[in-house]
């Protein structure tokens, strides 16, 4: 069974791919690590990644609908040689009869990876590329804190850029998990900073005051402390600057999974300072935090989990009705929370 879980590993073969693996599946929750990994491998892959003839981007859900078009794609030799990648974006339909024939057979021409979402064990792609002697599956899971940590560190070093521990702490505390969204916040502040430059602790408030970060932070707090009038604002403001419901709602559910923790935690006797701490809970939010640990318990973090994971595969089925999905349920949750308080 041929999969890479820890970051780790996933990061290594990222890295420097292993050419002998032809079909490599990039799967996981944290939607943009999905995206960078899957991205930089089926670049690695070929010669020229502006190739288009090299490095050729295909929807799933086209092949899933004429599955011999991908054998076909994959079993071509190149007119004038070199490496061919194809770069796939997994849909919601059934792509497996399409890979069958890749997996199963003789090592395909073309290398093909796989762009997909948070898949179950049991999820046919998955457990086909898992057995396969031509497949390697990366799980991406959501950055951790000692991982975000790393990243920050790392990203300032490369730049050039000179950051005190406080400094990197601080930005470290700001940041999600989602990958994506952290290269984008890191970037900006390596932009502003400039090679050999200095960061100081009030040029990352300042500049990440009205980050992304913080407005996502801003309306998962408005939901789950209860205030319904100002998270629907929120909702539909982001919505309309076009945020992806998949992602806010994916945002949402991880804090409530860290809420979740939290309230066990707080429910075993830790005290509430140590809690926070676990939380990563910056400064300027543990107020609402307190809050949010006054209205939930464990039950009703259960549902509304429940409630944000049934919306998330909504947006995924059904993408016409993605934002309409994230405003019922983030709605459903305020109200809640607001009777709670």
């Amino acid at each position: 069974m041929a999969k890479l879980t820890r970051a780790g590993e996933v990061e290594a073969f990222v890295r420097k791919p292993d050419s002998s693996f032809r079909v490599i599946l990039v799967y996981g929750p944290d939607s943009g690590a999905v995206s960078e990994r899957s991205r930089a491998v089926a670049r690695a892959l070929v010669d020229d990644p502006e190739d288009p003839f090299q490095l050729v981007r295909m929807e799933g859900d086209d092949l899933a609908s004429d599955p011999q078009r991908l054998a076909d794609e994959a079993f071509t030799v190149p007119l004038f040689g070199g490496k061919r990648t194809l770069w796939i974006r997994l849909g919601s339909k059934n792509l497996g009869p399409a890979l069958e024939p890749v997996l199963k057979g003789e090592a395909p021409e073309a290398a093909i990876v796989i762009d997909a979402g948070d898949l179950a064990p049991k999820h046919a792609v998955r457990a086909m590329v898992e057995a396969s002697k031509h497949g390697m599956a990366l799980a991406c899971y959501l950055d951790e804190a000692r991982d975000v940590s790393a990243l920050v560190n790392e990203t300032f070093r490369d730049a050039g850029v000179n950051a005190s521990r406080d400094v990197s702490t601080l930005v470290a505390s700001l940041l999600g998990s989602d990958r994506m969204q952290t290269r984008q916040e890191l970037q900006k502040l390596v932009t502003f900073a400039g090679q050999g430059g200095t960061l100081t602790v009030d040029d990352v408030e300042t500049l990440m005051a009205d980050a992304s970060a913080l407005a996502f932070d801003n309306l998962i707090d408005a939901v789950f402390s209860g205030q319904a009038a100002s998270a629907d604002h929120a909702l539909h403001r982001m919505l309309a600057e076009g945020n992806d419901a998949g992602v806010l709602l994916g945002f949402a559910l991880r804090h409530a999974i860290s809420l979740q923790k939290s309230r066990m935690a707080l429910d075993g006797g830790t005290p509430m300072d140590s809690v926070m701490k676990s939380a990563r809970i910056f400064f300027k939010r543990q107020a609402a935090f307190q809050k949010q640990m006054r209205i939930w318990t464990l039950d009703a973090l259960d549902s509304a989990i429940a409630q944000l994971a049934d919306a998330i595969v909504t947006t995924r089925k059904q993408s016409g009705m993605a934002d309409s999905a994230a405003s019922r349920v983030m709605l459903r949750i305020a109200l809640a929370a607001r009777a709670r308080a």
